[in-house]
């Protein structure tokens, strides 16, 4: 048998940097369970939120043949339509919105959803004429980097970096050297960024917004780790939506990764052409997530899981991890954290470190201690920049003996590449 594969066949099977994170995840969870693991965005086991599922999954069992019905029905492409209406209600009561049933689809988790836009978006329009994603905060999310069918479907801009003392940093989207061409087809960000924990603030938010409507064009919004949840965000931060915002939900960071459910609330021209894209793709979606939470959007317990119990989890496990950093991370390491205002990842840039981070990397798998390169994360910038070699990203949320001892390990580590190298140590 010749098993010879297409342009788009070798698109996917190439070694990109989502599968070899997964890969490395994979095996680090099967076969090296000694392996510190701050790879990945795995959320963290939250005995009260484990609860709450557990609790759900009774009260299905026992409701009839609900159980049964939610194993054996297909849904709509679109998504099953009691969890949409219970999600729209409570989109509307707490922003008033004034969202409508189609405005919203349902995907197979937030990965499926963005492949599904970039690839309706990007690539070649109907004349031939190359049409690209702009990212305007870059480093960006390591799964969006692979998935555009076409080549060079994403574009990016480098950041402004704003010092915050001696080892703190920001990065702040650079207006200056931001250019919307006629090639850009949407503009996307997550908020908070996957993998910095960077919010973009709302003055940010509405000048991206105003350039996108300038060229006509969506602003795409990733709100993976944001409000309203899972709320994974250590400041008061309002959502936006409007009809020309595209803006993506997860049920994954409400520590269900395994139901594999995004959301997508936009106008409905685009709900219309995802829920297409779904029967094409997948046929329907999964019923199990949308079905364990949509009482508590109905009921609006949602809000309370999210404010009581998993912001305090996350920001308390951010701190604590922040304040091991500042133990092992002495003033003779040229050392930066990002600001770290949500999501599950601290950031950290070493200027002027001899080596790559993919060679840190490896040599931190030696002592079984994962981490994730941050060049992965610098795609579809117009030319090299040494920074994107500098950075890596730490996942802190898991288990805190793991992480403070991988912290340790890290600083041990790159203290030694520092005095290896020919060059002064900082």
């Amino acid at each position: 048998m010749k098993f010879q594969l297409s342009e788009v066949g070798r698109k996917l099977t190439s070694r990109s940097g989502i599968l070899e994170l997964m890969d490395d995840l994979g095996r680090a969870m099967s076969e090296h369970p000694e392996m510190r693991m701050m790879g990945g965005g795995n959320p963290a086991r939250i005995p009260g939120v484990e609860a709450v599922w557990r609790e759900r999954m009774h009260q299905v069992m026992n409701d009839g043949d609900r159980f049964e019905r939610m194993l054996a029905h297909y849904d709509v492409p679109q998504g099953q339509p009691q969890f949409i209406r219970s999600l729209v209600r409570h989109l509307n009561d707490r922003f008033g919105w004034g969202l409508s049933e189609r405005n919203v689809a349902i995907t197979n988790g937030s990965q499926t959803a963005y492949f599904l836009l970039f690839n309706l978006l990007g690539g070649r329009d109907a004349g031939g004429n190359p049409r690209r994603i702009l990212m305007p905060l870059c480093p960006e999310y390591i799964g969006y980097a692979d998935q555009g069918l076409q080549p060079d479907v994403f574009s990016s801009c480098r950041p402004r970096i704003e010092n915050l003392g001696a080892h703190r940093f920001k990065y702040r989207v650079d207006f200056d050297r931001l250019t919307v061409g006629d090639d850009i087809a949407a503009i996307c960000v997550s908020r908070p960024t996957n993998p910095t924990g960077n919010v973009l603030t709302d003055e940010e938010i509405r000048r991206l917004a105003a350039l996108a409507d300038a060229h006509d064009i969506p602003l795409i919004i990733d709100n993976a780790y944001g409000a309203p949840f899972p709320g994974i965000v250590f400041s008061d931060v309002e959502p936006v939506w409007n009809p020309d915002i595209i803006l993506s939900l997860s049920l994954s960071k409400l520590g269900l990764p395994g139901v594999r459910t995004g959301i997508l609330v936009a106008r409905e021209d685009v709900i219309d052409a995802v829920a297409a894209a779904n029967a094409i793709g997948s046929l329907a979606n999964g019923n199990l997530g949308q079905t364990l939470v949509e009482p508590l959007l109905a009921g609006g317990d949602i809000t309370g899981l999210c404010r009581d119990v998993i912001r305090p989890f996350y920001e308390e496990r951010a701190l604590r991890a922040q304040a091991w950093v500042e133990e092992f991370f002495d003033d003779d390491l040229d050392y930066h954290v990002h600001v770290c205002e949500g999501a599950l990842f601290l950031w950290l840039w070493f200027r002027d470190l001899p080596v790559t981070t993919r060679t840190l990397y490896e040599r931190l798998k030696t002592r079984d201690v994962l981490v994730v390169p941050g060049s992965y994360f610098f795609y579809g910038l117009d030319e090299p920049w040494q920074h994107s070699r500098e950075c890596i990203r730490v996942n802190y949320a898991l288990n805190p003996d793991s992480v403070r001892e991988g912290l340790a390990i890290l600083a041990d580590e790159v203290r030694r590449l520092y005095r290896q190298s020919p060059l002064p140590c900082p």
